[in-house]
């Protein structure tokens, strides 16, 4: 079971997987020993899955990132899931429950390749329903 002080080391990590224990021990009040004890705790149960980064797409090239909607017939949403997720401008996928049944956060050099890609989305058997949101500015 997660703790309620485990949720601020949690934070801690989303904000910088690369901080050391010993700034984290600071932070919490606590020591080094019971951060990495409570780090391995974690992992061990799957609270913290792996350590990642954060990049900016725009310095990357990616002029363009977009979350797109998607929505497709029930017998032909698994193959629409499982198409997505092999193309590589999808950087992130998920099943969602809402205004659409998945949503694709992708990475495009420009205008016209989102526009593309859109295109193609619309032409998948089994797609119902393309809703394309460019991302203006990440805010948090």
């Amino acid at each position: 079971m997660v703790r309620i002080s485990d949720i601020k080391l949690i934070k801690l990590l989303m904000e910088n997987s690369r901080i050391s224990y010993v700034e984290l021990a600071r932070a919490l009040g606590v020591t080094e020993a019971a951060v990495r004890k409570k780090i391995k705790k974690l992992e061990k149960l799957g609270v913290v899955r792996k350590y990642s980064i954060e990049v900016d797409p725009r310095k990357l090239g990616y002029e363009v990132v977009a979350f797109i909607g998607l929505d497709a017939a029930p017998e032909h949403y698994i193959r629409v899931m499982e198409g997505l997720r092999e193309r590589e401008e999808v950087v992130s996928l998920y099943s969602t429950s809402g205004d659409h049944m998945l949503i694709a956060e992708c990475w495009f050099r420009n205008s016209s390749e989102l526009s593309g890609f859109v295109d193609e989305l619309g032409k998948m058997e089994g797609v119902s329903r393309v809703c394309p949101a460019i991302v203006v500015e990440k805010v948090k």
